[in-house]
C-alpha cells in the first residue's frame, strides 16, 4: 500500500473517529442551519450514491426506471473550496435522481473522485418516454475507446456461482457473462480473481441504454474507502435553485467508514442507496441489502465483494452482518437518521446515538490539524475550470442522449427488437483518467478470464422470466397505469 492509499484509508478512519466522537458531535450542533435545513433545503444523510463512486452490476439489465415527473432544470455546482490532494482526482457533477417517498426528485450531489486508471465517465441521464420520463444509467467506459457499440439484448445470465474450487482463500469469484461474438452471444464462465488491498475488481458487464446494449469490460478501480470523498444528497422544497445565478456548493460529507453499514442495491434504478431503507416496504419496491443482493444470483455486488474479502480471515463476519440487518429492520431506534438536521437534534438534545454518526461537515475533515488526509485550497483559476468542466459534462450529456436517440433500431420504437450492433463515434468524456503510465499507484494485472464457450445455449429461466415481469409492472406503476 502506497502513502497515498494510507493516507485515505486513515481518513476514512478519521471519519469514523469524527462520527462517534464528540468533535463532530459539536459541529454538526454548531453547524446545524449550515448544513442541516437552510431555508428551502434539506441535506439528506440517506439516498442515491452518485452512480460515479459505485457502479452496481445487474446480470440482466432491463430498461430504466420510469417515473411519470419531468426532472428539474440540471443545477450548476461549485466544488468546495478545498479539495483531496493527487494529480488524478476530478470534481464530477451532481444531478437529479428520483425518491419515491417524497415522489419528487432530490439532487445527487457532486463528488471529489479519485478517477478508475485508464475509464472515462459516461454520464446517465433523464429523457421522456411515453407519458413517462426514464433513467439511463452511466458507467466507466474504457478511455482507450473511441466509439460506443450498442448490441442486441443479451440472453438471461447462466452464472449461478463458482463451478471449480478457489485456488486459495485469497481469492473471490467473479461472475459469467455473454460476449458478442461472430454475430452471436457466447458465455464466458466466472473466474478467480486474486484479490488485492485497496482495489476492487469489477468484471465485464452490460449497460442498458435506449439504443441497445453497452459492454463494458472488467477493469479496476480502487476499493470504496480510497476514491474520493462523498457528498450527502439534497432535497430542495422550493425552486430557489432555479433562480438565476444560483450556483450550490455541497458542504456535508457521508462517513465511507459507516455508509457500507447501511447500503442498499437498487437493480430497477441501477444506484447504490445509503441510509436508512430497512422497513419491508423497500424490499416491496426493489431495495435489496447488500448482502442479499449477492446471494440472490440476480447481479454482483463489488463493493460487499471486496469486504468479505477483507474479512475473510473471520469466520463470523457476515453473520454479524445479517444479524445487524434484522436488529435494524426490528427495531426502528437503531437506524441512522435520515437528514442531517436530524441527526443533529439527537446531538443537541443530548441523546445517545446507536452508531457513528453518518455525516459530517467537510470543514469538520478539513480543518483538523492531525487529519492524515491531505487537503489543499481550490484557486479561483481552478474553480472556474472545474465550473467550466460541469458546463461540458452537461453537454457530454445531452450528445450521448441524442446520439443514442439515433442508435434506435427501428427509429422511435423500442419495442422492437434489434438484431445487429449499431456503432457511434462518441467525443472525449470531459471526466477521463491519466494513462496508467502517468499515475503513481499502478493497478494490478487484469485477472485471466475464462474463454468464451460457443456451445453454451442461451436459457431463459424462471427467476429471470419473474424479474422482467416486476420491472414491467414497476415501471407501468411509475406511469401511472
Amino acid at each position: 500500500m502506497n502513502a497515498r492509499q494510507v493516507s485515505i484509508l486513515c481518513a476514512a478512519t478519521t471519519l469514523m473517529a469524527l462520527g462517534s466522537g464528540y468533535g463532530v458531535n459539536r459541529a454538526v450542533a454548531a453547524q446545524a442551519d449550515q448544513g442541516g435545513s437552510e431555508a428551502g433545503m434539506q441535506v439528506l444523510t440517506r439516498g442515491p450514491v452518485h452512480e460515479a463512486f459505485a457502479e452496481i452490476i445487474t446480470f440482466d439489465p432491463e430498461p430504466g426506471l420510469i417515473v411519470s415527473k419531468a426532472p428539474p432544470t440540471m443545477i450548476e455546482e461549485s466544488p468546495p473550496d478545498q479539495r483531496p490532494e493527487g494529480d488524478n482526482v476530478a470534481w464530477i457533477p451532481g444531478y437529479w435522481g428520483w425518491d419515491d417517498d417524497r415522489d419528487d426528485y432530490i439532487w445527487i450531489s457532486g463528488i471529489w473522485r479519485d478517477l478508475p486508471p485508464d475509464r472515462e465517465w459516461v454520464p446517465g441521464y433523464w429523457s421522456q418516454e411515453g407519458r413517462g420520463f426514464q433513467w439511463s444509467p452511466g458507467y466507466w467506459a474504457d478511455a482507450s475507446m473511441n466509439e460506443a457499440e450498442y448490441l442486441p439484448k443479451p440472453p438471461h445470465s447462466l452464472e449461478n456461482g463458482p463451478n471449480i474450487a478457489a485456488p486459495s482463500q485469497d481469492d473471490y469469484w467473479a461472475p459469467g457473462h455473454w460476449i458478442w461474438q461472430q454475430n452471436r452471444y457466447a458465455w464466458s464462465p466466472g473466474y478467480w480473481v486474486p484479490g488485492r488491498q485497496g482495489w476492487t475488481w469489477i468484471p465485464a458487464h452490460y449497460i442498458w441504454a435506449p439504443g441497445g446494449y453497452v459492454y463494458s469490460d472488467g477493469y479496476w478501480d480502487y476499493a470504496i474507502d480510497y476514491r474520493g470523498v462523498l457528498f450527502a444528497p439534497v432535497y430542495f422544497d422550493n425552486r430557489g435553485y432555479a433562480r438565476p445565478g444560483f450556483r450550490y456548493s455541497p458542504s456535508i460529507v457521508i462517513n465511507l467508514t459507516v455508509f457500507t453499514d447501511h447500503l442498499f442495491v437498487r437493480p430497477d434504478y441501477d444506484h447504490y442507496y445509503f441510509g436508512d431503507y430497512y422497513a419491508a416496504d423497500y424490499q416491496n419496491k426493489g431495495f435489496f441489502a447488500s448482502f442479499s443482493f449477492a446471494s440472490s444470483h440476480g447481479g454482483y455486488d463489488p463493493i460487499y465483494t471486496q469486504q468479505h474479502w477483507e474479512h475473510r480471515h473471520d469466520a463470523d463476519w457476515d453473520h454479524r452482518v445479517r444479524t445487524d440487518f434484522e436488529n435494524r429492520r426490528g427495531h426502528e431506534e437503531t437506524r441512522p437518521p435520515r437528514t442531517m438536521a436530524a441527526q443533529s437534534k439527537l446531538v443537541t438534545g443530548g441523546a445517545q446515538m446507536k452508531s457513528p454518526a453518518i455525516a459530517a461537515p467537510f470543514t469538520e475533515v478539513t480543518a483538523r490539524k492531525d487529519s492524515p488526509m491531505r487537503f489543499r485550497p481550490v484557486a479561483n483559476d481552478e474553480r472556474q475550470g472545474i465550473v467550466q468542466s460541469g458546463r461540458e459534462v452537461q453537454g457530454f450529456r445531452a450528445t450521448r442522449q441524442k446520439l443514442e436517440a439515433a442508435a434506435m433500431e427501428p427509429p422511435g420504437n423500442r419495442a422492437i427488437k434489434k438484431s445487429a450492433p449499431v456503432k457511434v463515434a462518441l467525443p472525449r468524456s470531459p471526466i477521463v483518467s491519466k494513462p496508467v503510465a502517468q499515475l503513481g499507484n499502478a493497478p494490478p494485472e487484469r485477472p485471466k478470464a475464462s474463454q468464451a464457450e460457443s456451445k453454451v445455449k442461451p436459457a431463459k429461466t424462471p427467476g429471470a422470466q419473474h424479474q422482467d415481469k416486476g420491472n414491467a409492472k414497476h415501471n407501468d406503476k411509475a406511469k401511472g397505469k
